[in-house]
């Protein structure tokens, strides 16, 4: 089980991590909080219909990993459209944002929450590492905040695509993008088998 999830009886997925394996899975949930942000106020006088119909923003986030995890909803994946398409285009992706990246936030929040409660429990269970065993519900949470965080990682190293990937593997040891690389790497090795537990 070292470095990879396995089925549990009845559901769900156990993976043994050390304490290092811990602190940078609950570090890296950690950043991914802070850059989605926080959630709306939760105040006993806040109308809980008002929040409902709360609209989110139109315009695409300014950060390019904020870009990557919230994109726009239409684009030309074939090229670069015309003017008019580019706009219309812009309109409905607007439209579109507004009314579902709220939703999208409080997700990605929950997921990352979920991430650090268990690691957090895990931890205070024994030093050395130990077993995380996750409930299906909960193997879901971490395969969103861990394609999330795959998501954020390849951003920052500007991965674009599988040639992108195939030059990580020969970066030199020297180079400051290899600590990250790793990370990479091996969070794409804990989300690929956690979907092998996951199927049916």
């Amino acid at each position: 089980m070292p470095g990879h999830f396995e089925p549990l009886p009845g559901g769900g997925a156990a993976v043994a991590l050390d304490d290092v394996e811990i602190s940078i899975i609950r570090s890296l949930a950690v950043q991914l909080l802070e850059l989605i942000g926080p959630g709306p106020a939760e105040d006993a006088d806040v109308d809980p219909l008002a929040e409902l119909f709360s609209e989110g923003p139109s315009e695409p986030p300014a950060d390019p990993v904020l870009k990557r995890l919230f994109p726009d909803a239409y684009s030309d994946p074939e090229g670069t459209p015309q003017a008019r398409e580019a706009e219309e285009q812009r309109a409905y992706s607007a439209e579109f944002r507004r009314y579902t990246e709220n939703d999208l936030r409080a997700g990605k929040r929950d997921s990352a929450l979920a991430v650090i409660r268990s690691l957090d429990a895990l931890a205070s269970a024994g030093e050395g590492g130990a077993v995380l065993k996750l409930s299906p519900e909960e193997s879901q949470q971490w395969l969103g905040a861990l394609n999330d965080l795959r998501l954020a990682i390849g951003s920052r190293l500007e991965i674009t695509d599988e040639e992108d990937t195939d030059l990580l593997y020969r970066l030199p040891d020297e180079d400051p993008r290899k600590p990250m690389v790793m990370a990479y790497l091996w969070l794409g090795g804990l989300q690929e088998t956690l979907v092998a537990t996951l199927l049916p």
